[in-house]
């Protein structure tokens, strides 16, 4: 899905303002900026980007007076601002709060790709917390004047954080979940998670399992796209709900949750928030004696590259996150005025890949 002004629905982001769930206080202090150091050192912000990136057309003292001002008032450079620096016309940062997880790491990949493509140089910038003070912090040092775009991976309360904090004269697209992106005015793409976990809920029902469990990925309002979609499934059904597990994003918190399932015998059905989940939980309902899929059916979410690999090889929705990248960034290069944005949603349908870790329960199979 693409969004550039859709201002219905409840108020969860509102022109670059987080409320409800996320804290709407973000007092910090500001961190220095290139146009503090000129001045504690009595020259221009040009000065001190010549200084910065070594050329070589500045005084000897005029570079040691800035060089001790940007210790004294504890200023670090911006790496977009260097990438400019060495005659890129444009840059964007990306600020993330994960460069490792498979979702996160392919958005990066579409966005590096079609920034290169358009000749933008591509920075990334990591929250390191959802800490307010350090989410204020970061964006500001990517937010300089003059420092080009940004791009904001919001699927976690640092990103949501961070999404609020810039500034609206700053070009900004972001990728957030669907129901973000369906209540704000700031550019944005999101996957179909809700859409990816009603399939994989509606599969496993249709293979006869009476319900199905779900073990939860994290989320910064406490309900995902995901879980909402798995929650329509069962009640569009008429099949009972269980309670979620909740587990983070590991193949080890997994493990704990699928040792909690492997110990309930009415589990014949899970659906995982991720592929690294169900790889812990399929492990977990082994060390217990229960069979995968004879006793209890797994589907994992995003399609992993090891997901064929594991044993038995896993079920999985596939989603395209490296188109979401691409999109992601089509609708910054919008924002600056400088292109046109896809006319439809750029994201690809959710797939389904049925592998080995799913079938019929038991007592519903077919004897040969």
């Amino acid at each position: 899905m693409l969004s550039s002004g859709d201002r219905g629905g409840g108020p969860k982001l509102i022109g670059r303002h987080v409320t409800g769930n996320v804290t709407d206080h973000m007092e910090a202090p500001r961190q220095a900026s290139i146009r503090d150091v000129a001045r504690a050192a009595g020259v221009s912000h040009q000065t001190v980007s010549r200084v910065i990136n070594g050329h070589p057309g500045v005084r000897p003292s005029t570079r040691d007076g800035v060089l001790a001002s940007i210790r004294e008032l504890g200023f670090r450079p911006n790496q977009a601002a260097r990438a400019l620096a060495r005659g890129h016309a444009s840059a964007v940062t990306v600020l993330t709060s994960n460069t490792t997880r498979y979702g996160y790491v392919q958005i990066l990949a579409g966005i590096e790709e079609a920034a290169r493509q358009a000749g933008y140089a591509v920075g990334v910038r990591v929250l390191d917390s959802s800490d307010p003070a350090g989410v204020q912090a970061a964006v500001e040092q990517v937010c300089q004047p003059g420092l080009g775009s940004v791009v904001v991976i919001a699927f976690d309360m640092a990103g949501l954080l961070a999404l609020q904090a810039v500034p609206p004269s700053v070009p900004l697209a972001a990728v957030v979940e669907a129901s973000h992106g369906e209540r704000t005015d700031v550019p944005c793409v999101w996957p179909d998670d809700g859409r990816a976990a009603n399939l994989a809920t509606r599969f496993l029902l249709e293979l006869g399992h009476r319900t199905v469990h779900y073990v939860a990925i994290p989320s910064s309002t406490g309900v995902s796209d995901r879980m909402d979609g798995w929650r329509t499934a069962l009640e569009e059904a008429g099949a009972p709900l269980p309670e979620p597990v909740p587990a983070g994003w590991t193949p080890e918190q997994g493990y704990q949750a699928g040792q909690r399932l492997a110990a309930d015998s009415e589990v014949t059905a899970v659906l995982c928030g991720n592929d690294d989940l169900a790889l812990g939980v399929l492990r977990a309902l082994r060390d217990a004696g229960r069979q995968v899929p004879d006793d209890v059916s797994i589907v994992g979410f995003d399609d992993i590259p090891q997901a064929a690999f594991y044993s038995p090889s896993l079920t999985t929705v596939r989603l395209d996150f490296v188109s979401l990248g691409r999109d992601c960034f089509r609708l910054l290069v919008r924002e600056r005025g400088e292109g046109t944005a896809p006319a439809s949603p750029g994201v690809t349908a959710p797939a389904l890949i049925v592998r080995d870790s799913s079938g019929p329960p038991p007592g519903r199979r077919l004897v040969t």
